[in-house]
């Protein structure tokens, strides 16, 4: 099948990989713009161009598809599908309309639930226990289109969003690969989205790593969990940013929300309705991020200290 690829991101690299392997030609890659990274701010290709150029792939990086420019561009290289992989751009009607076979999603959640740019993220911020990837055909709305097929997995208890995006991943691309195949047999029978069950998974942002220590101490770990690798949750202590990678429910004890208890090598802190959180990795504001055992032999807490939600 001829296929033009939209992705940009990690969990869009075994999809490209996949379709690759099962021989079918890519025409076309269109991936983000190359953008600065790190404190030198180096300009750095998407992981999705590294493996296309690898492969001597044409890349098109345009910053919006909402042109003719773009559409000419789409329809001169005449796929038979467009799949479209963790872009980050909406498609115009016009590009929708291009291939015969449609234009296939691959979608980090169980639709309709988690519709967006965050699925996997929010699944695991909102403490759910399943989760898992749908392939759909695509439609003008937002991750609206009828349902193809889907493969399910459970969220592990201490799982960071970033281990559950490594999972999904390739779970992602083995799904697509059955469904391009089912496509092309003329078997896939679609499902409409139920909208009334339909949930949103926003674009994350740094000011939602803020932890508020009068939420429940479980909700507080979910949030942890959900933010870590980006933008990871933080609280601040004497005016200074504390990122916050990893923690764990330590049942309840009374205590001022935001209470931070110090015993034998172990870091607590008091949160909403009496429950305990346990901070296990931390990374004080321009230092290494480091577990709690050491971070603790340079660092130490007066007793009633407290961690502010905000630099004041």
């Amino acid at each position: 099948m001829r296929i033009v690829f939209m992705g940009t991101p990690d969990f869009a690299v075994p999809c490209l990989e996949t379709l690759l392997q099962r021989g079918h030609e890519i025409c076309g890659v269109f991936t983000q713009p190359d953008k600065p990274k790190g404190r030198k701010y180096i300009l750095t290709p998407p992981p999705v161009k590294e493996l296309a150029l690898q492969r001597g792939i044409p890349v098109y990086q345009p910053k919006t598809l909402r042109n003719e420019e773009s559409v000419e561009c789409i329809r001169a290289l005449a796929p038979d599908c467009i799949v479209v992989v963790a872009y980050g751009k909406i498609l115009p009607k016009e590009i929708l309309q291009i291939p015969l076979m449609g234009c296939i999603n691959v979608h980090g959640s169980l639709l309709p639930k988690y519709r967006g740019a965050a699925p996997i993220q929010w699944a695991v911020i909102n403490g759910e226990k399943i989760s898992g990837v749908t392939t759909m055909f695509m439609a003008e709305g937002l991750d609206t289109g009828d349902m193809l097929l889907r493969t399910e997995t459970e969220i592990l208890p201490e799982e960071t969003a970033g281990e559950l995006f490594d999972r999904l991943a390739p779970m992602g691309a083995e799904l697509l690969g059955k469904t391009l195949e089912e496509l092309e047999k003329g078997s896939l029978h679609p499902e409409k989205q139920r909208s009334e069950e339909a949930s949103y998974a926003p674009q994350l942002s740094k000011d939602m790593a803020a932890l508020d220590w009068n939420e429940q101490a479980d909700v507080l770990h979910n949030r942890i969990r959900g933010m870590n690798p980006w933008p990871v949750a933080y609280t601040f202590y004497k005016g200074q940013m504390l990122k916050i990678y990893s923690s764990s429910v330590a049942g309840n004890r009374d205590g001022q929300t935001g209470e931070i208890i110090q015993e034998k090598g172990h870091l607590y802190v008091c949160c909403g309705g009496g429950s305990l959180l346990e901070l296990s990795e931390l990374q004080c504001q321009g230092k290494k991020r480091m577990q709690t055992a050491d971070f603790l032999r340079g660092h130490s807490f007066a007793s009633g200290e407290r961690f502010g939600a905000s630099s004041e």
